[in-house]
């Protein structure tokens, strides 16, 4: 008997990184993914991706993974945004066969990000002196306490340039000949749905088992895999670490009016 076709799905929902629990990281999602293109020769693997973004390294390993088992179990990818897949998000998003998404949903930010603050008038004030040793010209750069230096920010810089390259790059091979040629695509901006699929950054407009159902059948069978939180953060315990990831989270959130 001919059996029922069956769909992996993987959430990648919360920031990218590895500084807290909950952040979505290469090594935690290993084992997931691997799961989800091995187990039981899946007709495809779907992606429900709500992220605001983060490591950009993370990002990388995590689509090249993605990629890398989707080309060795010959499986298709597919995304679903929820309320957004911007910056790293994106860039997860990308590493699929088609993205769709919510009317809604908020997609785009290409562009890269360094943020940081500047002490060194405070410390004046309080009558505190900030005293480093290094050994190396370059060992200490952007430091925090001390007024910026126009050669660390002109190094830094480069190095956002050469990611935000990365980033383009990855998009372009990706999405191809979907992408419009508006200028203002890798600018850093983003749009909601609708936009986005005009400019080519999404395929179209539309949720997870609806699409699924209409491109393998109404008795397609789904199989979820997602993150588990330890124990001990399920019940309560490490209160002011997670206190301190869930306002990061929301920062990153905000940024886009989520």
């Amino acid at each position: 008997m001919k059996s029922s076709p069956t769909v992996a799905v993987l959430r990648l929902s919360g920031v990218i990184g590895t500084g807290s629990r909950g952040q979505l990281n290469d090594q935690t999602l290993a084992p997931l993914l691997e799961k989800a293109f091995r187990r039981g020769k899946p007709t495809a693997v779907a992606l429900e991706i709500n992220s605001p973004g983060g490591s950009p390294v993370q990002s990388s390993l995590i689509a090249q993974r993605i990629r890398r088992l989707s080309e060795e179990q010959n499986v298709p990818v597919l995304a679903f945004v929820e309320d957004v897949a911007a910056s790293g998000g994106y860039w997860l998003a990308a590493s699929a066969d088609e993205i769709f998404a919510d009317e809604n949903s908020v997609v785009g930010s290409i562009g890269v990000i360094s943020a940081g603050f500047g002490a060194h008038v405070f410390l004046s004030r309080q009558g505190l002196e900030r005293r480093v040793y290094t050994a190396g010209e370059s060992k200490s750069v952007l430091d925090p306490f001390k007024p910026e230096n126009p050669d660390d920010v002109k190094r830094l810089q480069a190095l956002l340039e050469q990611i935000h390259a990365n980033f383009i790059r990855h998009v372009k091979s990706r999405r191809g000949s979907k992408l419009s040629s508006a200028p203002e695509i890798f600018t850093g901006q983003f749009w909601a749905g609708q936009n986005a699929e005009k400019l080519g950054l999404i395929d179209g407009l539309g949720h997870t088992i609806p699409v699924l159902k209409e491109k393998f059948g109404n008795d397609v069978k789904l199989r979820r895999y997602g993150v588990r939180r330890p124990v001990w953060q399920r019940l309560g315990a490490s209160l002011m670490q997670d206190a301190v990831a869930g306002i990061e989270e929301r920062a990153e959130y905000a940024r886009f009016g989520l």
